[in-house]
């Protein structure tokens, strides 16, 4: 079973996970059952260190969101004794590789990784579980020996952004040429967002020009969108996916610099505040809102529990199984996303406290604002 197949049960298994989640941490915490593993206590007390690999900081969430929640998280858990040890590759998968070394030296109970090259950190994976220290994939499945998988629904991401660029383009799908700006070929999330992308346009749309973004860079993405407005023409593309909304802003860019007299619907992902603003004015048609809120915490409360030793907890949030191509069956969860547009902001990034109105609707968006009813 692969992450496609799982998926379908991720939306149905969500609340129960989170149930019998509180409900392990509740018994645990009250000395009811003690480790996994046949242990009679704990591996771990609260003073343990998390381990915290993030990727790039191009993409405002990870330090925005990720990185705070996670150490929040932790220290929730752990009546204040657990710490973080935390560092960012800024899209070098070397430094990554050096970061994950000096984890291991300084002998951190666990580690949270989200991989800039899923496949070049297969070994040090392998040396930090020689080493005992188990790797939890975060965001993006990593290869090598992880033990568990947390991530969005990266298919479903895919398949999301194509319904909305198919729903814009209404009865004029047949035969529109569509430019496809995909994430770095490194990321395996931005191989499934594609293929759940392609499952919906293929053969309805014409891509004339698909781009896997080196490091997902919005100087990388309007660089190629460049070349797509010259070989296909500005006013003949009638719409592009863009895989994230860092990349959608360098693909505006280009368009508007070629001179564009109306903005073809541009999708994205991440609900940067800057998509949501130009979401508002109408220049990128839409996002993909993903809770990191659910994410990160959730993936604290893995690390934790599988540290401590609370296998009950651990499988509880791990119950979905996904293939790497070095292993199978990885315990996951999947999280489910949603479409963010202009009808959609109240009931996502408002209603999560994600962002507020004073947010989002500065000066040069008050009109835009108003004129969707946010006040």
């Amino acid at each position: 079973m692969n992450a496609r197949t799982t998926r379908r049960t991720a939306v149905r298994r969500i609340c129960t996970v989170l149930a019998a989640s509180t409900a392990a941490f509740s018994l645990t915490a009250c000395g009811v059952f003690g480790g996994g593993d046949g242990d009679s206590v704990t591996k771990k007390g609260n003073d343990i260190t998390v381990g915290l690999l993030l990727p790039e900081k191009e993409n405002k969430r990870y330090e925005k969101f990720d990185y705070p929640i996670i150490k929040k998280q932790v220290a929730s858990l752990t009546a204040n004794q657990g710490r973080v040890s935390y560092a960012n590759a800024e899209a070098d998968a070397a430094k990554q590789s050096r970061q994950l070394d000096q984890m291991i030296t300084d002998k951190v109970d666990v580690v949270l990784l989200d991989a800039v090259d899923a496949q070049a950190i297969a070994p040090k994976v392998k040396k930090a579980k020689d080493a005992g220290i188990p790797v939890i994939a975060y965001d993006r499945l990593a290869q090598g020996p992880i033990d568990a998988y947390i991530s969005f629904d990266n298919e479903l991401v895919g398949e999301v952004q194509a319904r909305a660029i198919l729903e814009a383009l209404g009865d004029k799908v047949a035969g529109s040429k569509v430019v496809m700006m995909n994430g770095a070929d490194t990321d395996p999330n931005a191989a499934q967002f594609k293929k759940g992308a392609l499952s919906e346009l293929q053969g309805k749309v014409n891509i004339v020009k698909s781009y896997d973004t080196k490091d997902w860079k919005p100087e990388n993405a309007k660089a190629n969108m460049v070349q797509a407005i010259q070989s296909v023409g500005v006013g003949d593309i009638a719409a592009v996916y863009s895989a994230n909304d860092g990349m959608a802003g360098g693909v505006i860019d280009a368009l508007k610099a070629a001179g564009a007299s109306k903005m073809p619907p541009v999708t994205g992902q991440d609900a940067d505040l800057d998509a949501v603003q130009r979401i508002v004015a109408g220049s990128q048609y839409m996002s993909v809102y993903k809770s990191y809120r659910e994410e990160a915490n959730t993936a604290a409360e893995m690390a934790v529990a599988k540290v401590q030793g609370r296998s009950i907890e651990f499988d509880a949030l791990t119950r979905d199984k996904v293939d790497s191509p070095t292993q199978k069956r990885i315990p996951a969860m999947l999280v489910p996303v949603v479409a963010l547009k202009k009808d959609t902001i109240k009931e996502t990034v408002l209603q999560d406290g994600v962002y507020t109105v004073e947010d989002i609707c500065t000066a040069p968006y008050r009109s835009a604002c108003a004129a969707i009813g946010l006040k």
